[in-house]
């Protein structure tokens, strides 16, 4: 299966910013998602802005503009905060120490909507709908990105059986995937009707942790020792082809069956730095190993806008992989060489891409890269006050 970059439209060369798929990240098993404290306050917000970026930094976030990365505003915000794009074309989710926050990133603003709950997770895209996951308990909340705005949008809830650091995504017929757990053990997935009721399940999947949808709604689960793939109403297991070989971190793309995920081999290790990654191919159950030659972290996974797979190395550039054939067709420079820090809460540089474009943290250096995927071109960059740790952004334009 070669990939075959398509040419872009007229709309997309004439938009120089705008949307595709990111990586939801998280990092190993101890990664809980928590924050100390929070606080709401704002400045008065100024004219919107479009396809606003948004960064984390100790003490607050930072909003950009989408196209120049000129610093837009500063709100403070204690605590360590992570952020996701709500799903429309103006909000972003900020995981705080009391639940889901909801960003006007477009106007500046930090609202007062929240979605409450201790620990909350991952924050899920898909089919029109945002899906969020509290770890603190358990519970999985559905709702309609149009519908944010000033007050709570409607939403509907499932609450698993017990509290774990979870994920589950709503398929376009209503159907829910979701993990299964405890707080001590996580082991599988099981799919619930419109109604709610289990339809199938499978606990092969020791130490679940991330998913991923691919094109024709395949849904990707990470595993120790594999993944979980479901797919036209049927789970099956793709092992991994060492006995450990744990995937936790996960990207997908419409544009392409293949998964890119992450990979780890040694289980004793205290920080792993793997330098191979994953492709999950949906369509034949097969897994492909791909040596990059440098190493990478949880922040480093993306998709580009005709499902080239992403990774941001260490080596400062970011690899091109075509999911099809498992080769490196490019390597774009972005950053000088780094190395992960032992603690997954300290800054490292990030990747967020929105279609086009590669949005490259640089925490060393207190700077935000935008750089075009196809050209390699950089196309704005920006020194900040502060060091940015995550980074995310609006997804619709």
């Amino acid at each position: 299966m070669k990939y075959v970059a398509r040419p872009r439209t007229a709309v997309a060369v004439s938009v120089l910013l705008a949307a595709s798929v990111a990586l939801t990240a998280c990092g190993g098993d101890t990664e809980e998602s928590a924050a100390t404290t929070t606080d709401k306050a704002s400045k008065s917000p100024a004219a919107r802005i479009a396809d606003p970026i948004v960064t984390t930094y100790d003490g607050g976030l930072f909003i950009l503009d989408g196209t120049t990365l000129k610093l837009a505003e500063d709100i403070p915000l204690e605590g360590f905060n992570r952020v996701n794009p709500a799903g429309d074309d103006r909000h972003v989710m900020v995981s705080t120490a009391t639940g889901f926050q909801v960003l006007d990133a477009a106007g500046q603003k930090l609202t007062d909507v929240e979605f409450e709950g201790s620990k909350p997770g991952h924050v899920v895209r898909h089919a029109g709908k945002t899906i969020l996951f509290t770890d603190g308990t358990g519970v999985v909340t559905v709702f309609d990105p149009e519908d944010l705005g000033a007050t709570k949008p409607k939403s509907e809830t499932y609450t698993s059986a017990a509290p774990h650091h979870g994920v589950a995504i709503q398929l376009a017929d209503g159907k829910l995937v979701t993990t299964l757990g405890t707080e001590e053990k996580r082991v599988g997935i099981a799919v619930l009707d419109k109604d709610r009721k289990e339809i199938t399940r499978s606990e092969a999947c020791p130490g679940v942790h991330g998913e991923a949808a691919a094109q024709d709604e395949a849904v990707v689960i990470g595993c120790e020792d594999g993944v979980l793939v479901y797919k036209d109403g049927a789970i099956k297991k793709v092992k991994s082809p060492t006995k450990y070989g744990r995937i936790g971190n996960q990207a997908g793309s419409d544009e392409s069956p293949v998964v890119l995920g992450d990979y780890k081999k040694d289980k004793d290790a205290e920080l792993e730095r793997p330098e191979q990654v994953s492709l999950i191919d949906t369509e034949t159950g097969k897994m492909r190993l791909v040596d990059i030659g440098t190493s990478y972290t949880f922040r480093s996974l993306a998709r580009g806008p005709h499902g080239e797979a992403l990774v941001l190395g260490t080596d400062g550039r970011i690899h091109v992989i075509d999911p099809g054939t498992g080769e490196v067709t490019k390597r774009i420079p972005a950053l000088g060489s780094w190395q992960e820090p032992l603690d997954w809460q300290q800054p490292r540089p990030a990747l967020f891409v929105r279609d086009h474009t590669a949005y490259v943290s640089d925490p060393s250096g207190k700077k935000l890269l935008a750089i075009d995927i196809e050209s390699g071109k950089q196309l704005a960059s920006v020194e900040l006050p502060k060091a940015p740790n995550e980074l995310s952004g609006v997804k619709q334009h």
